[in-house]
């Protein structure tokens, strides 16, 4: 086993805050004739390909990961079932962050998606059991109403409610569910954080590639693998994303994840700047004061959890 690392754990964490700030700009920054499901294909096409080194190094090693000759098979095809399951969540996923992004815009998008917390504490309490405490349930209702008071534009009125913004939370919805099936995998198999990148990427790569055929025509498809500035956009998107999961991952294995999610909390603030700077958006007063409330919100749950973990 890998002796962990913390100072290691939370540098590569910080890289990740920093490239969830930044991928919203990289997405709402192509060109506007190249739609959502287009751009998520061809950036999951280049986070495949960039998986491929790590993963053939590994490949090589004949006991590596999910490759160690003495698995059972039953839990190798167990794997590989949960790896076409999640790949599928993740590929949808993809698709969207990316209109979610477009359509909710890059800072109501990026604090909807912090949301993700809500998501894994309505799992434990359904499918685990595990029973929330006065103050998690406190922080948990001031969280729900921050993100109420974003999705109505800061107006508390139902009339106004964004539907952009309640599909946004369409993504960390499949994200938690996808991590929890996962999550088995990991803790079950010796398989590897590039291992599990790889065949997420080459499942969705697939999935959306099938979804694109069928809504657009090939010619359509072949004219954008030809067009140099849609392609630069979506290789620095597929780039960054695959940079942020495989640094998030071996971040995972030196500090715990409720440290590792602490550090990248922040990230909607970056990507706020960032909108100004880069893409001209107007922040409004309500933004900013759902993002604090976010912010404290998530702070008081890990505060709250880590709290009762000590009393347990």
């Amino acid at each position: 086993m890998t002796p962990k690392n913390p100072t290691k754990g939370i540098c590569l964490t910080f890289i990740c805050l920093i490239i969830l700030g930044i991928m919203p700009i990289i997405s709402n920054s192509r060109p506007p004739e190249f739609d959502a499901l287009r751009f998520a294909f061809f950036l999951s096409i280049w986070q495949l390909i960039f998986s491929i080194p790590m993963f053939v190094a590994e490949m090589k090693t004949s006991r590596s990961g999910i490759f160690d000759s003495e698995i059972r098979p039953s839990l190798k095809r167990r794997t590989t079932l949960i790896v076409l399951v999640t790949g599928t969540l993740f590929g949808l996923s993809t698709y969207f962050y990316v209109l979610a992004f477009e359509k909710a815009g890059a800072v109501s998008a990026a604090i909807a998606i912090q949301a993700y917390p809500l998501f894994a504490i309505l799992w434990e309490t359904l499918f685990l059991g595990r029973r929330k405490t006065a103050l998690e349930l406190a922080f948990t209702f001031l969280l729900i109403g921050a993100l109420y008071f974003l999705a109505t534009d800061g107006t508390w009125t139902i009339h106004g409610l964004s539907f952009w913004f309640v599909f946004a939370l369409s993504v960390p919805f499949l994200w938690s569910v996808a991590h929890v099936i996962l999550k088995e995998v990991l803790d079950r198999t010796p398989i590897t954080p590039a291992q599990v990148i790889f065949f997420r990427v080459l499942v969705s790569s697939v999935l959306l590639g099938c979804i694109v055929l069928t809504v657009y025509d090939v010619d359509v498809i072949v004219r954008d693998l030809f067009e140099i500035t849609f392609q630069k956009f979506a290789l620095i998107m597929g780039l960054v994303y695959y940079i942020e999961l495989i640094n998030w991952f071996y971040a995972v294995r030196h500090i715990d994840i409720s440290v590792a999610s602490s550090i990248a909390v922040p990230s909607p603030a970056l990507t706020m700047v960032l909108a100004v700077l880069f893409l001209g958006e107007t922040i409004a007063v309500y933004q900013v004061v759902t993002l604090g409330i976010v912010i404290l919100s998530l702070y008081g749950l890990l505060f709250a959890g880590g709290r009762k973990a000590k009393v347990s």
